[in-house]
């Protein structure tokens, strides 16, 4: 069908065949631009940038530089992502199919559970880049290849469920993302030998937790306190003493409350949804939202100054309701946590000295706080995660590592933070550089090639300067946080200009290596520093308090001293039992620690990389910055990792797939090869006379070692592709003519020998169909003839008799003539009745009765023969009016009288009791449950809308006696509950209803029958007394049709059955004397079972 679809369009360009004729098995197949970066011909920044923005122009995101994969931001869905992608993927070479974060995630699972290497991904990018959502599709395509099962799905779900989780707590709106993480995370997933996954373990590096209290001008804090005071419930909200407007916070910036298409109350719901899933106990969960809402009012305690009698300054606290609601929130006594915001104890050896804290001090201590109680209830949540989704066994484990990391920050003010996350980029780069080559080399060995020495930027000399024991700048401001006498960051500065002023890659106004001694963009409070991406100015201000990172160990006995138990847990350095008087470790130390931890772990795993790339500034799709991309590109250092890829050899295949799509350009190997593949591309290689320092035969693979060598294979088998389809196209042509020939020429003869029997058949048709027609002639003009003499001798005989009926009419006409004044008697009558009843008409218009239509007035009649016309416009009179009347009810008036229409029919003529109800109001709620406290604990268990609320007498089955029960019937249930306690006796849902009876006697007893069988029958069916019994089962009747669509039978008799466990009780309803009143009394008479 495809070549006889070619020879029909000869039109159609010659490549659109060829296009319709492959099957697509390489990334070299119809490319966009260049798949692999390996590839660029010519290689520099402005060739690299444009071959990005021709794929992203094209929604190609993806691109490869050899096994590392770079991802474009595209600001929007894309298909790309469906199970028929996951599918498209899985199981197939890396180099098969499209670029694709699928294609990286898919090689380095396969590699962990058929090759027993551990794996670990790497996903660099700035904030905005994708990052996280990349580390998610990594996730979800690993969870969507692995195993299936109960438990694996449970471990997957719970993994999957962590990170909306870390995100609500550790992500943030900033003016480059609406979603970026404030931390960096490395989580492994733990394999077993099947490749299922039994847990993780997450680690979590240098939350920004300076933004709890203070956050740039255009960004938020963290997502969580959005989404409580959004999307919790206001019960919830009273309970944390939270109010829901943002205004009220001093910690929550409201120039960027609300973001754009971010539902922060749905992402609630997500978050404790996540929670449970992941294993969070529900007084766990209690706990942290607590925290969290301590964390929120900290910032509305505000201080004053305040003079003691010796001249120094103290603080106190302006409002104490804040402090208060605090206290009650954590069980912190609210003495101890005044005074430690107040005063500061400082301990040496046997000495205690305690002073007094100024306002700038008190403010202080309260942000340290707060930004140590948000991050360490962060780092209890990781560490409660982990507990959660730990593998339960204990059986070897193969392990998948993904690092979701900061990438490298150049902003305007560089501080503390952006020091540290360069620190740990320059250490990712070090190690991304040595990894890459230890796999080229490795793979060289491994294929006996040899392998010569690649000429690369070795940036360890600026890990050196940051990371030396002795000489770096971290141990130089540890250093500085713990010498005595005055410490500033000027003194930090100093220090700096003193041991690093002749090192290459460090610059201040006052170090020997800098050309900007007179150039003010270097101010004298900065130092700069030469990255591996480019030159970065960091302030010195705020380093050394950042580094310190001091909490007053006044707040930590206080926080000690807590009776929440979450809290306490977090600072059990408050312990007096425990003290410590050695100081803490700095947070610069802790971080170099943890980054050495990392570095170690990635050293011991496979690693793949994702270098996820922002197109623009604005969050826009279809917008591709050069400027910025190209700045990204420098500092994530992609043009470096092209040339130590393709130093050696650029391009490398395996010899099968190598023949497999060039086998065409050689004779020998055309169209099939005997022999062993290698054998086949060297006399492939060699009838192309390819140059030999153009590729080198490896023991697997041929290397190829120019791209321009690898183009040129590709052009050649474009056209000789071309020529194939023409050859093919020519010998299908010829066969096609030769067969239809063939058929032409056989067909000649069953066609000649067909037309002679038609050509005799139609002549006789011919003669046939003459003779017929000339019959036909005949016959017609024969019926003509006679229709003719049938029509004159028909007009004839009447003209005859229209010409008596005149002559008759005339004759009556004369004779009557002389009569004609009798008529004037008919013609007055008729005029005398038309006046009478234009008379009639004319007085009822002024006699009308009222539109009420239980008026019963109308006018008298006034004569006899307008009887029935009286009568039926009395009728339409009253319809009209009831119809005038019905049009003002309300809504609600409508459906109070379809109640009572509805009762009217269910009982009318039936119950004795129905009458006295006909004038009573439907009220329903006799009990205001909502408003009275007595019934808040049935309110609460309660949660549909109450139609009828209700004391009536329940009849106990036993003795007859009638106990006080609330009756309740809402939408879905019919409950009882003790009137006194409020207390739930009985649920019953409508459908396990099936009947209600009672009397026809004027009492208010009614049995509801129950379904057999059901969880309400076990006890049996309910006997029941109501003062409002009409209102009851009228309701009754209606909520179960609304409900189950079916009519419940109400059955009026003075005898029935009612089911009393496992016996069934007949209930008679007898007239007796009235020695008890009105009030009808019940009693249980004994008889056999039967």
């Amino acid at each position: 069908m495809l070549w006889a679809k070619t020879c029909k369009t000869r039109k159609r360009k010659l490549p659109e065949k060829m296009a319709k004729m492959e099957v697509k098995t390489s990334l070299l197949d119809d490319m966009i631009g260049v798949g692999d970066m390996v590839l660029l011909e010519p290689l520099n920044e402005d060739s690299f940038i444009d071959n990005l923005k021709k794929r992203f122009d094209h929604s190609e995101v993806y691109t490869y530089i050899g096994s590392v994969v770079i991802s474009i931001n595209p600001y929007r869905p894309l298909p790309i992502y469906t199970p028929e992608k996951v599918e498209e993927y899985r199981n197939r070479n890396f180099y098969e199919l499209s670029p694709h974060i699928f294609a990286l995630s898919d090689e380095a699972y396969r590699s962990l559970r058929d090759q027993d290497k551990d794996q670990c991904i790497l996903i660099t990018g700035e904030s905005g880049a994708g990052k996280t959502e990349a580390s998610k599709l990594v996730m979800s395509y690993v969870a969507a290849v692995c195993g299936k099962g109960a438990e694996v799905n449970q471990v997957k779900e719970q993994l999957l469920q962590s990170n909306p989780v870390l995100e609500a707590f550790g992500n943030a709106k900033t003016v480059r993302n609406d979603n970026s993480s404030r931390f960096g995370k490395y989580m492994d997933i733990e394999f077993d030998f099947k490749g299922d996954p039994l847990g993780g373990v997450i680690s979590n590096y240098l939350l920004e937790k300076s933004r709890v209290v203070k956050q740039p001008r255009g960004e938020r804090n963290f997502h969580i306190f959005y989404q409580i005071l959004s999307g919790a419930s206001e019960d919830f909200l009273c309970k944390l003493k939270l109010e829901r407007d943002f205004s009220r916070y001093n910690y929550l910036g409201l120039d960027s409350a609300r973001v754009n298409g971010v539902d922060d109350a749905a992402n609630f719901r997500t978050v404790r949804n996540a929670m449970q899933i992941v294993g969070f106990m529900d007084h766990e969960t209690q706990s942290v939202f607590e925290v969290v809402a301590a964390v929120l009012k900290l910032g509305n305690i505000e201080f004053k100054p305040e003079s003691r009698v010796n001249g120094l300054d103290e603080s106190k606290i302006k409002d104490k309701n804040e402090l208060k609601e605090i206290c009650e929130l954590t069980g912190i006594d609210q003495s101890v946590l005044e005074r430690a915001f107040s005063f500061r104890t400082v301990e040496a050896k046997q000495e205690k000295v305690s002073t007094t804290l100024n306002v700038a001090q008190a403010y202080y201590a309260r942000d340290a706080l707060a930004k140590n109680l948000y991050s360490r209830l962060f780092s209890w949540l990781v560490t409660r995660i982990n507990e959660s989704i730990k593998a339960q066994t204990k059986v070897r484990k193969k392990v998948m590592g993904v690092l979701d990391i900061y990438g490298f920050e150049i902003f305007e003010d560089n501080s503390f933070e952006q020091f540290i996350i360069n620190y740990c980029n320059e250490k990712l780069q070090q190690i991304f550089i040595e990894l890459t080559l230890k796999e080229e080399q490795e793979e060289y060995i491994r294929e006996g090639i040899e392998w010569t020495h690649i000429e690369y930027f070795n940036n360890a000399i600026i890990c050196d300067l940051i990371e030396n024991n002795q000489t770096g700048i971290l141990a130089m401001l540890d250093e500085e946080c713990l010498r005595p006498g005055t410490v500033t960051d000027d003194t930090f500065l100093e220090k700096l200009n003193q041991v690093c002023a002749t090192h290459q890659h460090f610059e201040s106004r006052m170090s020997k290596c800098s050309r900007f001694l007179n150039d003010t963009s270097l101010p004298h409070s900065c130092f700069r520093i030469q990255h591996y991406a480019g030159k970065v100015m960091y302030q010195v201000e705020g380093f050394v308090d950042k580094n310190n990172d001091l909490l007053y160990r006044d707040l930590s006995q206080a926080m000690w001293k807590a009776s929440h138990a979450l809290i306490k847990a977090l600072f059990p350095e408050g312990n007096p039992a425990k003290i410590n008087l050695k100081r803490p470790p700095t947070a610069g130390s802790q971080f170099k620690a943890s980054v050495a931890t990392l570095m170690k772990n990635l050293q011991t795993k496979n690693p793949n990389y994702i270098r996820c790339i922002k197109p623009n500034d604005k969050k826009a799709a279809h917008i591709f910055n050069d400027a910025l991309v190209c700045h990204q590109i420098r500092y994530l250092g992609l043009l470096e990792n092209v040339r130590v890829r393709r130093a050696g050899y650029a391009f490398r295949q395996a010899y099968e797939p190598c023949l497999e799509r060039y086998k065409m350009l050689c004779k020998q190997t055309w169209p099939h090869w005997r022999g062993p593949a290698r054998a086949g591309v060297e006399v492939l290689f060699n009838e192309l006379e390819i140059p030999e320092e153009e590729f080198s035969f490896g023991r697997s693979k041929i290397f190829i070692r120019n791209p321009r060598t690898l183009f040129k294979l590709e052009d050649l088998r474009k056209q000789r592709l071309e020529d194939l389809a023409t050859l093919i196209e020519k010998i299908y042509r010829g066969w096609k003519c030769r067969t239809r020939f063939l058929l032409m020429k056989k067909s000649q003869i069953v066609i000649a020998a067909w037309y002679r029997r038609y050509a005799q058949q139609k002549k006789y048709q011919k003669i046939k169909s003459s003779a017929i027609i000339v019959q036909s002639y005949i016959r017609g003009w024969k019926a003509r003839k006679l229709l003719r003499e049938l029509k004159h001798q028909k007009r004839c005989n009447e003209a005859a008799t229209i010409i008596a009926a005149y002559w008759h009419g005339t004759q009556v006409r004369r004779e009557y003539r002389k009569f004609f004044r009798a008529n004037a008697g008919r013609k007055i009558y008729e005029f005398t009745l038309q006046r009478l009843m234009q008379k009639y008409f004319l007085e009822m218009k002024n006699k009308m009765p009222s539109l009420s239509p239980i008026d019963k007035n109308w006018p008298a009649r006034p004569y006899l023969f307008l009887d029935s016309t009286h009568k039926e416009l009395k009728r339409i009179f009253h319809l009209w009016r009831c119809k005038k009347y019905r049009d003002q009810f309300t809504d609600q008036q409508k459906l109070i009288y379809e109640e009572k229409l509805e009762a009217s029919e269910l009982f009318k003529d039936k119950k004795a009791l129905y009458p006295a109800s006909v004038g009573q109001p439907f009220q329903g709620a006799y009990l205001e449950i909502s408003k009275n406290p007595k019934y808040k604990k049935l309110k609460d268990a309660v949660d549909e809308k109450i139609i009828i609320a209700e004391v009536v007498n329940k009849i106990n089955r036993a003795n007859g006696k009638a106990t006080s029960r609330i009756f309740l019937l809402t939408k879905n249930n019919v409950l009882l509950a003790d009137q006194k306690s409020g207390n739930i006796k009985s649920e019953v849902p409508l459908g396990d209803v099936t009947k209600v009876s009672m009397s026809s006697q004027n009492d208010g007893f009614f049995a509801v029958h129950l379904k057999e069988g059901s969880g309400a029958a076990v006890k049996g069916d309910f006997l029941l007394s109501s003062d409002h019994l009409i209102e009851m089962a009228t309701k009754l009747y209606r909520t179960t049709l609304s409900q189950t669509k079916q009519k419940l039978n109400i059955e009026i008799s003075d005898e029935f059955l009612v089911q009393f466990r496992q016996d069934k009780v007949c209930v008679k309803f007898i007239q007796g004397s009235q020695k008890n009143g009105n009030i009808p009394t019940c009693k249980r008479k004994k008889q056999s079972a039967s």
